[in-house]
């Protein structure tokens, strides 16, 4: 089964950078939905960007574009998340998810986490003031 491994969350200070990763393996498709949700405590858990790996399709939240960019190295099953200009209201777990197979143009839309049925354990992101 597919199996996510999150790893590059850390403790920033406003205005910051920092870049974010995540492993996959287990794949059976060869077109899947990779995406970014965070969480904070009391708040819903929010999509804040989603590549299509076979490529033409990228999403990204309001609240996140401009700063932050999603990639992918399919050669290594890897997404990474690029996060700069950090600001406070950023800090939250952050966890990967995948779709798969996928499509296209479902990659490229706002969806609900249960729409994904694969999860990495999370990694901590703390942006100070």
């Amino acid at each position: 089964q597919v199996q996510l491994v999150e790893s590059g969350g850390g403790s920033v200070q406003a205005g910051g950078s920092l870049g974010l990763s995540c492993a996959g393996s287990g794949y059976t498709y060869n077109y899947n939905c990779v995406a970014w949700f965070r969480q904070a405590p009391g708040k819903e858990r929010e999509e804040v960007a989603a590549i299509y790996t076979g490529g033409g399709s990228t999403y990204y939240a309001d609240s996140v574009k401009g700063r932050f960019t999603i990639s992918q190295d399919n050669s290594k099953n890897t997404v990474y998340l690029q996060m700069s200009s950090l600001k406070p209201e950023d800090s939250a777990m952050y966890y990967c998810a995948a779709e798969s197979p996928s499509t296209r143009y479902s990659c490229s839309l706002s969806r609900r986490p249960d729409i994904f049925g694969h999860w990495g354990q999370g990694t901590q992101v703390s942006v100070s003031s």
